[in-house]
């Protein structure tokens, strides 16, 4: 680092600790840009997932978006009316890329509030260049929000760097301080006064609790034992929340027995690569998720995924169905990160109890066995297969006492030729579908695949049904 970049990073430091949240911001620190409206902020209002929450509730919908960025970390909070928080940046390799892309997609014109979770190079990889392309080519940056610990590393000096250029103000946040945010009520959790383990950076992640109506998020950074213990200890129940992001991209050294218990999570989402070189999410981190029956959503299969809740419900959205049994997690296909693929509803839940729930607010059933049942395979079609595909077809039939959504669920063949039944089809009790082969307008009864040649092998073949979660529910093969 050059003698000026120390100076630099020596007065951006002094800025941070002078600006904390809880005191007066110096005359040259700049104030936040003035708030916009929600449409000039995100291009226009929030809109749900199909088939989950609506945005009639007197509150609005609150989105959290966990971006696939590979081994590092990045989401997107964005409030009932609009407002926007970006949590992290990813790694400092793709220098912000995949942020920006999804960022980009999602039509977020401005970043109302820029919380930097810690230092380590693959939270703060694209802050610099995120932070430029706000104030050059966009609506700005309202506020940037940090520990105030610092790393001796480029992509740090890079960052403070974009901060004094652009004059984007700049809080050292601790636990207690506030964040307001729309519609939302966040709480900061830690890092406390003083520093936990003499200031290790990730130890000091910055914690926050997001709360609307019965929802609860929950985001620890890249807190360890010791941060999770500081947590239970200080926060106790209240810990509880809806969604964990788990800590440190599902290392062993979080997620600990003790933290798990205290916040009780419906779903968790991890971030991290496929492949990744530190064997994120660790096997004994699966373990404890499995044990308490937590569903869990992994970045390196699903691609992004965004929890939308209207504070009764949530609506789980992924780009790609996957496995999300904690102990099936890695049987699902990889999805790299910049994959354009759209979100698609995988379940709805009810947020106070994580009981999942139908697109129309009432009671489903969760797959198993006995309740979706294949009836027939006519994979024979009269005369020519190829002249005659909407004779070629599977029969499907609920068996279950309530109506079951079909949302989000698969069929396949051996040769994984994929259907994905349509959003918000619905099979009621004693019901049967059935799904041919070739094109035509779908009814409650018939669904048409769309296929211009046949697919189910005449000399047999396997039918696979999976749910929105990615797991495989019915398996049957024929002759």
């Amino acid at each position: 680092m050059s003698d000026t970049s120390w100076v630099v990073t020596a007065l951006v430091a002094s800025l941070v600790v002078l600006a904390g949240c809880g005191g007066a911001v110096p005359a040259d620190a700049g104030t936040p840009s003035p708030t916009p409206s929600p449409t000039d902020r995100v291009g226009a209002t929030a809109t749900p997932p199909d088939g989950g929450p609506t945005d009639t509730a007197a509150n609005g919908t609150l989105e959290v978006h966990v971006i696939n960025v590979g081994q590092s970390s990045a989401t997107l909070v964005v409030s009932p009316s609009g407002e926007t928080m970006l949590v992290d940046s990813g790694d400092f390799t793709d220098d912000g890329e995949y942020v920006l892309q999804y960022l980009e997609q999602r039509n977020v014109t401005r970043i109302d509030h820029f919380v930097v979770s810690h230092a380590d190079a693959d939270h703060i990889g694209g802050n610099a260049a995120i932070i430029e392309y706000y104030e050059t080519q966009a609506d700005g940056v309202g506020a940037v929000y940090d520990p105030g610990i610092a790393a001796n590393t480029r992509t740090y000096e890079e960052y403070l760097d974009a901060v004094v250029e652009y004059n984007v103000s700049l809080f050292e946040t601790r636990a207690g301080d506030a964040l307001p945010f729309a519609g939302v009520d966040i709480r900061v959790l830690s890092p406390p006064e003083p520093y936990l383990d003499g200031g290790a950076r990730n130890e000091n992640s910055i914690v926050l609790q997001l709360t609307h109506g019965d929802t609860t998020f929950l985001l620890t950074g890249d807190g360890e034992a010791d941060a999770e213990r500081y947590l239970v200890e200080t926060y106790g129940d209240s810990l509880q929340s809806t969604v964990l992001l788990a800590g440190h991209h599902g290392s062993a050294s979080s997620s600990t027995a003790p933290f798990l218990d205290a916040v009780r999570p419906r779903v968790t989402a991890i971030s991290s690569a496929y492949d990744s070189q530190y064997g994120h999410p660790s096997p004994e981190v699966l373990e404890r998720f499995a044990a308490r029956d937590v569903p869990a959503y992994w970045t390196a299969t699903h691609g992004h995924i965004a929890f939308v809740s209207d504070g009764e419900r949530i609506a789980i959205r992924t780009q790609r169905a996957a496995p999300t049994d904690p102990l099936a997690l890695r049987g699902g296909d990889a999805t790299a990160p910049g994959t354009t693929l759209p979100l698609t509803t995988r379940a709805t839940l009810d947020a106070a109890t994580g009981t999942p729930v139908a697109a129309d607010g009432g009671t489903t059933t969760t797959a198993d066995d006995s309740q979706l049942t294949i009836a027939r395979i006519n994979a024979d079609a009269a005369g020519d297969d190829r002249a005659n595909l909407d004779d070629e077809y599977v029969v499907l039939r609920n068996d279950g006492d309530r109506p079951l959504d079909l949302t989000g669920w698969t069929m396949a063949d051996a040769a994984d030729h994929e259907y994905a039944f349509p959003d918000g089809f619905t099979l009621d009790p004693g019901a049967t579908v059935t799904v041919h082969t070739g094109s035509g307008a779908d009814t409650a009864t018939d669904l048409y695949w769309g296929l211009d040649r046949p697919v189910w092998n005449n000399d047999g073949d396997t039918v696979v049904l999976s749910n929105a979660s990615g797991d495989r529910v019915r398996t049957e093969t024929y002759p």
